[in-house]
């Protein structure tokens, strides 16, 4: 009689002692795996709450399988892991982080729609990953120093921070993203880059560096600022650009630049119509025309320097700024003269004013003086130890661009 009810009873305690068993390792703050055999009890896991962490010494290939979703993915310095995977996660909700991986050829997330923070850097044996099911959520994006040749299973319609830079084998990036909302860098990867947006509408600020092609036909708005350096490109358009920086005047305004790409020859902004910073185009050898016809209103400065003819820019009312044009071309500077309080009663250019015809173009608009200085073709009274030259490196990831530029605001 005895045996009858404390063989069941055992039973039912042991079964209680498994769940509680693996009610505990699958809400540990942190599960650290080094190995397939710590990675085992996941199966038993629909969820983790916290943070798996692979350790440094993972080697060979770990697989995740069991939870669906996941609190944060770290994996950092494990030098001989070869392959990283999962079958069942679909959602990280915080971080997905893998750093120098110098081995890691294989990495694979089947079900893996959903990371909040993807942060990829030094895996300098990874040439492509696989996400079937397509990352299509995710509130930052850094893909840096990687061997990656393509980013396919990333695509997302709107993201705060995309970022990817120095991948040197990376010749393609096509993406449907919408909105980017804070930062949006495509900096030093492959020379042959090749970077896609047809769908980008919006964004915060981008600076684009190395590219051979940028195509942007859908943006219309930049909030901050967006810039352009050293790329490979002959043409740029952004024919719905209508206005950029947001409302604040000035420096901290934001701008756009286009600077020192040397292969440039065409420049199309047809709708843009305000600046809130600096109008900077600078150093691009092989442009020789500028035209924007739409642009009314700068709140900081324009600077066009090159070898270009007269400007077009019909539709001024107010550059708050400084206003330098040199072209080593003969140009006419008498439109512009009439629009500066250095020259005429006009108030449309406020700041220091120089317009010249020189063998040595100079970007670069100096300080306020408040009176300003305006020259004709030929010659300048401007001293060009005044004029400051802002090269490649002129303008920061997310700040505003050249600033500096920007300060000599009346």
């Amino acid at each position: 009689m005895f045996t009858q009810y404390i063989l069941p009873a055992l039973a039912v305690a042991g079964g209680v002692a498994a769940q509680t068993s693996t009610n505990s390792f699958c809400s540990q703050p942190t599960i650290t795996i080094n190995s397939q055999a710590d990675a085992s009890p996941l199966a038993s896991c629909t969820s983790v709450a916290g943070t798996i962490v692979v350790g440094p010494n993972a080697a060979n290939v770990i697989s995740l399988d069991g939870p669906a979703t996941v609190g944060s993915l770290v994996c950092e310095n494990a030098g001989e892991l070869t392959s990283l995977g999962s079958t069942t996660i679909q959602t990280i909700n915080t971080d997905f982080t893998l750093t120098n991986l110098t081995l890691m050829s294989t990495l694979s997330f089947d079900e893996l729609t959903a990371a909040r923070n993807i942060r990829f850097s030094a895996l300098s044996a990874l040439s492509t990953f696989t996400f079937p099911a397509v990352i299509t959520r995710a509130s930052t994006v850094l893909i840096t120093n990687s061997f990656l040749t393509t980013l396919n299973g990333i695509n997302l319609a709107s993201v705060s921070v995309l970022d990817i830079n120095n991948n040197n084998r990376l010749q393609r990036f096509d993406t449907q993203v919408a909105n980017v909302t804070t930062q949006l860098t495509i900096d030093s990867n492959g020379q042959a880059l090749q970077a896609t947006f047809p769908n980008l509408m919006t964004v915060g600020n981008a600076t684009f560096r190395n590219a051979s092609v940028v195509l942007i036909p859908s943006l219309a708005t930049v909030s901050g600022a967006i810039g352009f350096y050293g790329c490979n490109f002959e043409s740029l358009a952004a024919p719905n650009l209508t206005s950029v920086g947001g409302t604040t005047q000035g420096a901290n305004g934001g701008g756009i630049a286009l600077v020192a790409n040397a292969n440039l020859a065409n420049i199309s902004l047809p709708q843009l119509e305000k600046v809130a910073g600096a109008v900077q185009i600078a150093n691009n050898t092989k442009l020789d025309a500028i035209d924007l016809p739409e642009l009314a209103t700068v709140g900081g400065a324009i600077d066009l320097s090159g070898n270009f003819t007269t400007p077009t820019i019909p539709s001024l009312t107010l550059v708050a700024g400084g206003f330098n044009v040199q072209s080593t071309q003969e140009i006419d500077c008498s439109g512009f003269d009439s629009l500066s309080a250095a020259k005429s009663n006009s108030q449309v250019i406020r700041g220091k004013y120089t317009c010249i015809t020189t063998a040595d173009a100079k970007s670069g608009v100096g300080s306020a003086t408040g009176s300003g200085t305006s020259t004709g073709s030929g010659a300048s009274t401007t001293s060009k130890a005044a004029a400051v030259s802002y090269g490649v490196n002129s303008a920061a990831v997310g700040m505003s661009v050249v600033g500096g530029l920007l300060r000599m605001l009346l």
